[in-house]
């Protein structure tokens, strides 16, 4: 373990030195960067201007064709911003360069944006969004070829690849715990409640808008109950369909003192069958291999801080990447099994990573480098989060060298 990595988890009980501690690491860092932005190989999608962005890791912004992307832009995506404008949901034709506003939303957030998404099974007609409509929380589903929408009642999470459901949670409340997460157009009314008996996890039809909830944060907080767990805020986070749509994952965590626990639990569709996998303390950004296969980046008491290869519904884990892959990321497949892609936090000089692993050779390579801006940082940070184009050939992510962050590409050789 680094000696930055061993302070980093003396200060976990004290937050608030902790930050300012890795805030003047970085400005120091900055100093000294040579700030090189980006190699030559790597394409801006995005405009020059403007603020944009596409979201998280677990989606791709690429039609089933490649042909057109979509994604946000916004006037400024600083912390204070975040629903208090527009976003514009923009598609590209990437022959023609064309872009067209499809759409605008008012519920985005730095890291996840709108949960914007082509809609399967075919992700060429329709795409899907969070927006914020007549005081609540919902979702559109738009055909981008007649006009016209369909509003569903509840916002989205994770969404099955036959585009029949989605799983969603309290995103109020994960605002209130998770800044930059969640969203901020409906005031978190259970704000003061450490463990509210209301709904964490509700599923919703796509085709007949039949709303289920599924767990309370009650439910969960009974669940194999731990001393830590009293008195603290819970919360959940990160939902991940299977393949199948069989099962799905999430992450269960807690406050308490200034201090957060996490465990990730998976479950049956239905809500049954609940499973811990991981519950040493911490475990961050994770993803399905296969329909019983998960990676995480997590903790654990044997082994410490690593990539974890998962066998759902059981305590079977292995590290994955050893030393290569030491710190976290946002990890991905490609679509057709070869490769996981994953990336880095700012480095010392403000460098992120892009780290490729061959799957068939089990050569893992960082393929790029790429400065990001100071001013990007804490809950305005521009995360990598690269995503698969659908014939494995290219990957895209955020970036931020410059003024604005913006979307780019990068092909896989």
């Amino acid at each position: 373990m680094s000696i930055l990595r061993k302070i980093a988890n003396k200060l976990t009980k004290h937050p608030q030195i902790k930050r300012f501690l890795k805030n003047l690491y970085q400005y120091i860092g900055n100093i000294l960067s040579d700030r090189k932005s980006f190699p030559s190989d790597i394409k801006q999608i995005s405009g020059s201007t403007s603020e944009h962005m596409f979201g998280y890791y677990d989606k791709s912004p690429w039609d089933a064709s490649g042909s057109r992307m979509i994604y946000l832009r916004v006037a400024n995506a600083d912390k204070y911003s975040v629903s208090a404008q527009f976003a514009d949901i923009i598609l590209k034709n990437l022959s023609t360069n064309e872009e067209i506003v499809l759409a605008k939303t008012r519920t985005w957030n730095t890291q996840q944006g709108c949960m914007l998404q082509w809609l399967g099974p075919d992700y060429n007609t329709r795409i899907i969004y969070n927006d914020f409509r007549n005081g609540k929380y919902c979702s559109v589903i738009l055909n981008i070829i007649s006009g016209e929408e369909e509003i569903l009642p509840l916002p989205i999470y994770s969404i099955s690849q036959d585009g029949t459901f989605a799983l969603t949670l309290d995103f109020s409340r994960l605002n209130t715990f998770r800044h930059g997460f969640g969203y901020i157009n409906i005031p978190d009314d259970t704000a003061n409640k450490s463990c509210p008996d209301t709904t964490c996890i509700w599923r919703l039809n796509l085709l007949t808008k039949e709303i289920k909830p599924m767990f309370t944060y009650r439910d969960l907080f009974r669940f194999y109950t731990r001393i830590d767990m009293m008195h603290a805020f819970h919360k959940v986070n990160h939902i991940m369909i299977n393949p199948s749509a069989d099962r799905f994952m999430f992450i269960h965590s807690w406050i308490l003192n200034g201090v957060k626990y996490d465990r990730l639990i998976t479950a049956d569709i239905n809500g049954e069958n609940l499973y811990v996998l991981l519950d040493d303390n911490m475990v961050s950004h994770c993803n399905w291999k296969n329909d019983n296969t998960i990676i995480a980046w997590a903790n654990t008491h044997e082994d410490g801080l690593h990539y974890y290869l998962l066998t759902d519904k059981s305590q079977e884990k292995h590290i994955f990447g050893d030393k290569v892959l030491n710190t976290d990321g946002h990890p991905s497949y490609s679509p057709n099994g070869k490769y996981m892609i994953t990336d880095t936090y700012p480095s010392f000089n403000r460098k992120q990573s892009l780290i490729l692993c061959n799957l068939e050779t089990e050569k893992i390579t960082k393929i790029a480098k790429v400065y990001t801006n100071i001013s990007y940082k804490n809950e305005n940070r521009c995360d990598l989060h690269p995503r698969w184009k659908r014939d494995s050939t290219e990957i895209c992510f955020d970036g931020a060298p410059g003024k604005y962050r913006q979307v780019y590409s990068l092909k896989i050789k």
